[in-house]
């Protein structure tokens, strides 16, 4: 999940970075390297935000700018588990009563800077009946390519999991 950033120069020298996506969300650095390499801390920040105020996370925009912001593997986790809660509208503490933890675990588990643990998440989603899937991108194909919507993601992911499937059973 990449979200695009709007670089340019501030009247005191700096490059200060803007998203589409996230009007409210801003940084700078001393550089374009500098400036990129906050802008990921920013928009982590900016999206931590939103889910504190039970806002909706938008989708990455299809804008064609220079510059993509990615967020790391984790983030991304969080973000679906916190829009799967939402959809099935299962608050913090029932999350927490489904997993028999305590509900600061919950907090930190949505805390989209925290450093949570992948078994962690795993349990959340199967707490909400989900299940988390994994996947690769080429970097090269992805800078190419245009960003797809959440339903081409999951279609394709149903696709390969699909030809997984018949593949083991071909297997037997």
């Amino acid at each position: 999940m990449d979200y695009p950033a709007v670089l340019e120069r501030d009247e005191n020298g700096t490059i200060l970075v803007s998203f589409p996506d996230f009007p409210e969300v801003h940084t700078f650095g001393d550089d374009e390297a500098d400036a990129l390499a906050h802008a990921v801390d920013a928009l982590a920040t900016g999206i931590d935000a939103y889910v504190k105020d039970r806002r909706d996370i938008p989708l990455p925009s299809a804008i064609v700018t220079r510059h993509r912001v990615p967020l790391p593997a984790l983030s991304e986790a969080k973000i679906r588990l916190y829009e799967t809660m939402r959809r099935a509208r299962v608050s913090k503490s029932e999350l927490s009563r489904r997993l028999h933890w305590h509900p600061p675990q919950v907090d930190r588990l949505l805390d989209i800077k925290h450093e949570s643990r992948l078994s962690q998440l795993e349990a959340a989603f199967s707490a909400l009946g989900k299940r988390l899937v994994l996947g690769l991108t080429d970097v090269a194909a992805a800078k190419t390519s245009a960003p797809r919507s959440r339903r081409g993601r999951a279609s394709s992911r149903r696709r390969v999991a699909g030809r997984a499937n018949r593949a083991s059973s071909l297997r037997r």
